[in-house]
């Protein structure tokens, strides 16, 4: 089909609402849940293992996947593959909602991940492939802003929820707006293809990948119960090893990659990665232990707790366009390297905030600093992952560092109790956790730093120009996704 949707018309409207509220879904469930950790924890019995696991099940199944969910678009069709995934995800969430016990709900959780990979890459491709090249820009921008104000009411309608019903409406309410979402995509939206993609798909890749990730993930949350020297911890651990040693073997020999690893020739994209990695490890371990210990150990409520990061959003919303076209001036180095060191500070001092915190004179402080550390960072780290490979691999290069975001945020939930040392305590209880909060800060702060330190020896200091501008917008737990404009 042919690029001739206009955004100013009913046609193109229709379109941006589909594919706005599809990727608001989950984009939305991977912070949100958070909040609902310390009601759910309670009604279900759920131990500090189990808690990482419900935030960890989606994100696992989420970040092995995303790279193939985009194929299959490519492949398949992106509405058709884009409307699976909004209905799986809806499935699964009606199973979160109705869990009868955490098993059953982490099970659900890794369900939901497998719908979130397969619709978050198609509802952008969707608005690349749709609109007439002239609107492109226009629609890409309206989805990034509105994605960014739905990311910000989702952790007030999350605590809201919590608060006035129950966790588990947190779940139920994807299914209604899901059921809207998958109407108006079949009324409304083209079917688009690329009819040059790779005949087959990269499955031993896909299913390598998982494991190797999986296996770290295990190995790391049963460590607290089991110890270093158990079978299962070891054995886990060094099947994950074995896995991504396995899937860079897989991508190396593939006709058909989904990562072709000539990109990492570039040194500027490598390092580039390695600060993603950092950087967002760490934006992991906050936004899972600020919303905790706000609501467990300062005794917020989860409205209240919900709240507390909007800031944050509102700075990065108005703040980042600016730090981006900054970096396109300066070049990217000095931006990448200051952001995170800010950023680090920032987590100094929500380490500070314990039992009977006062949300403007110990929270608010650091969510500002937070926020303007963060708008200095994503927007140079995002452009400078896709500036820095051969304008035909922007696409390869935008979903490797959205990849990479989530890989870090799922280890970080996995390892961050560890090494904070939880032991086998619990998440939910204010004397466990409040040690456990405030070591996670500092370790969080030293990864803020490395990231800087990594920036500053890798990323290039002149500005580097590319025939696409990038286009950003908030992302809390992970990187924006931005597909290439292709030749037409």
């Amino acid at each position: 089909m042919n690029a001739d949707l206009r955004l100013g018309r009913p046609a193109g409207r229709w379109v941006l609402l589909a594919t706005v509220l599809g990727s608001g879904l989950a984009s939305i469930d991977a912070t949100v849940v958070n909040i609902a950790l310390p009601r759910l924890g309670a009604e279900l019995d759920a131990g500090a293992a189990a808690l990482q696991w419900t935030v960890n099940g989606y994100t696992l199944s989420l970040a092995s996947l995303i790279l193939l969910g985009g194929s299959l678009g490519d492949r398949y069709g992106r509405r058709s593959v884009f409307v699976l995934g909004v209905a799986w995800f809806a499935l699964a969430s009606l199973l979160c909602g109705l869990a009868p016990n955490v098993e059953t709900l982490i099970a659900a959780r890794v369900l939901q991940g497998i719908g979130g990979a397969l619709l978050t890459p198609g509802s952008l491709a969707i608005l690349e492939a749709v609109f007439v090249r002239e609107d492109r820009a226009k629609a890409i921008g309206a989805w990034s802003g509105l994605g960014g104000v739905a990311g910000a009411i989702g952790p007030f309608l999350g605590g809201w929820l919590v608060e006035a019903a129950s966790w588990r409406w947190v779940f139920l309410i994807n299914v209604p707006l899901a059921v809207l979402v998958v109407l108006v995509a079949l009324r409304h939206v083209p079917e688009t293809r690329d009819d040059g993609a790779p005949r087959g798909l990269d499955l031993s890749g896909a299913i390598v990948g998982a494991v190797g990730l999986g296996g770290l993930t295990y190995g790391f949350t049963a460590w607290p119960a089991l110890g270093a020297a158990h079978p299962v911890v070891l054995g886990t651990l060094a099947l994950g090893l074995a896995g991504l040693a396995g899937f860079v073997l897989v991508e190396r020999r593939s006709p058909h990659p989904m990562l072709p690893l000539t990109v990492f020739s570039s040194r500027a994209f490598s390092a580039t990665n390695l600060a993603t990695f950092a950087v967002y490890a760490a934006n992991g371990g906050v936004f899972l232990f600020t919303v905790l210990n706000l609501q467990v150990v300062a005794g917020f409520s989860p409205i209240a707790a919900g709240t507390a990061l909007l800031p944050l959003t509102a700075m990065m919303l108005v703040l980042s366009s600016r730090a981006g076209a900054l970096a396109e001036r300066i070049g990217p180095r000095l931006p990448m390297t200051i952001g995170p060191l800010i950023c680090a500070a920032a987590l100094l001092l929500f380490a500070r905030v314990g039992p009977d915190a006062s949300y403007l004179r110990d929270v608010l402080p650091a969510v500002l600093v937070l926020g303007l550390g963060l708008s200095a960072t994503v927007a140079p780290l995002t452009a400078t992952a896709l500036g820095s490979v051969d304008r035909r691999y922007a696409g390869v290069a935008s979903g490797v560092n959205n990849a990479v975001a989530r890989a870090a945020g799922l280890l970080s939930v996995a390892v961050l109790p560890l090494a904070a040392g939880i032991g086998t305590g619990s998440l939910t209880d204010p004397a466990a956790l409040h040690p456990t909060y405030r070591y996670s800060m500092w370790i969080c702060a030293g990864l803020m730093t490395a990231g800087a330190v990594i920036a500053f020896a890798g990323v290039p200091g002149r500005p580097r120009h590319v025939d696409t501008p990038v286009r950003t917008h908030c992302a809390l737990a992970d990187t924006p996704l931005h597909p290439a404009e292709k030749p037409r």
